[in-house]
């Protein structure tokens, strides 16, 4: 086929390599200054003058319209796919490069771009590109205001949500989380996989922020809504998607009659659900948690275990390491954190997790008077932590290594961690500073 170009473009070269004048080719149903027109880009064709312009230059109107033969776009609508299991699977570097040169092969497909460029973002966030992924996210959240008949909003809000907290950005995580979730309650799916997810985005985050009422407060509101049964929010993701169609949000109502889709061939919604009660038993274990709050975290715990693999698996026994040790059971808590441990070693790109399993090791450990076996995990920790770029979300790890090298008898290593959290929050080393770190370890 003659060279891509514009619709007006392609169709001049196709009728001049068959040799047509426009009169031919507009034949009796259409004008040859019509046919003018098209070819200058000062008219586009309907999708019935495509395909009637296509029969007669001996294409298909897909390759009219768009600029990619049919073939083609079969083989990048491949591409695309397994781009997608490559991030399902873990490579996030492997996704990235495909979603690439996808992207670089798309220019007059918008739908496989849009889809690209989604994969992309989340392909980003995986690494731990966080800045990145917030850019493609923030783009991709502006065409879906701009386009609501097109565009769906409601998945790039929960990821952009989740990037905003790893980045720290607490106000801004709360901000498009509630958004969400209020869009979610008004659809009737606050029991669906969505409100799970972006829920255990904000009970986190507003532990972050030392609110642990509200985050319990979120907690009881979403598990209350939970529905495990597929079959129920199958229909609930029906009722939304006919109503988005209804209020002209073409885009929001075809995501979630894909969700529907997707509830029928799997179990995506138990994942997100075992997801959202470690989230909530971790609300119920601030450092002042009753017994009773440890026990009832526990059982919320204990539910979601089997439902979970790899880090949300590990997540869910270091929450209940953490309720061991309000139970005053340090020693089990000191098994659990170290299962974690080994079982992550099999399993690279944990690096978050495996500093909170240690982090959570090293309390249990002083619990126990093993300062040495402590420190030896808290150093491990600080190796890990230099690793990762400078943020609000590190400067608070930073501030607990510190704590935990003070209560195993390191003060040396306790000043250097509150340093550290005062740079990683954007504060400069400085003999000014050294209140600040002062004051730090006095609290």
């Amino acid at each position: 086929m003659p060279g891509q170009g514009s619709v007006g473009e392609r169709v001049r070269n196709l009728r001049l390599s068959k040799h047509l004048s426009q009169a031919q080719l507009a034949g009796t149903e259409l004008s040859d200054s019509y046919i003018s027109l098209i070819e200058s880009g000062k008219r586009t064709p309907t999708p019935a003058v495509v395909r009637l312009l296509a029969s007669r230059l001996g294409c298909l109107p897909e390759y009219l319209s768009e600029g990619i033969e049919p073939e083609e776009r079969l083989h990048l609508q491949v591409r695309v796919r397994h781009a997608e299991l490559a991030l399902l699977a873990g490579d996030a570097d492997q996704a990235l490069r495909m979603f690439g040169d996808i992207l670089s092969a798309v220019d007059n497909d918008p739908e496989l771009a849009k889809r690209a460029r989604w994969g992309q973002a989340r392909a980003l966030e995986a690494r731990g590109d966080g800045e990145e992924a917030i850019r493609a996210l923030e783009e991709l959240r502006e065409e879906a205001g701009r386009d609501r008949g097109r565009a769906g909003w409601l998945p790039v809000i929960v990821v952009l949500a989740r990037c905003y907290r790893a980045a720290g950005d607490l106000g801004r995580t709360i901000a498009l989380g509630e958004s969400a979730l209020e869009r979610l309650a008004e659809l009737g799916l606050l029991g669906g996989e969505e409100a799970a997810e972006v829920g255990r985005t904000l009970i986190s985050t507003y532990l972050d922020r030392g609110d642990a009422a509200q985050a319990r407060t979120l907690s009881e509101r979403l598990l209350a809504a939970s529905e495990l049964d597929p079959a129920v929010m199958i229909t609930a993701y029906r009722k939304a998607s006919r109503r988005a169609l209804e209020e002209g949000a073409g885009g929001e109502s075809l995501y979630l009659a894909d969700q529907a889709l997707a509830l029928h061939a799997g179990d995506t919604l138990t994942t997100a659900q075992a997801r959202l009660r470690v989230a909530s038993a971790r609300s119920l274990l601030p450092g002042d948690a009753s017994a009773e709050a440890a026990n009832k975290a526990l059982e919320l715990l204990h539910a979601a275990e089997q439902a979970l693999s790899g880090a949300d698996a590990a997540e869910c026994l270091i929450e209940t390491a953490r309720s061991k040790m309000v139970l005053g059971e340090p020693d089990a808590a000191v098994t659990i954190a170290q299962r974690v441990l080994t079982e992550l070693a099999s399993h690279p790109g944990g690096s978050v997790t495996v500093i909170r399993a240690r982090l959570m090791l090293a309390q249990a450990l002083v619990a126990t008077s093993k300062h040495e076996e402590a420190l030896t995990a808290l150093r491990a920790t600080g190796d890990e932590l230099d690793a990762l770029p400078p943020s609000r979300a590190t400067a608070r790890v930073w501030r607990e290594l510190g704590d935990l090298f003070g209560a195993a008898g390191d003060s040396e290593a306790m000043m250097e961690a509150y340093r550290k959290a005062l740079e990683s929050a954007g504060l400069r080393s400085t003999p000014q500073h050294s209140s600040a770190v002062a004051n730090l370890s006095s609290h």
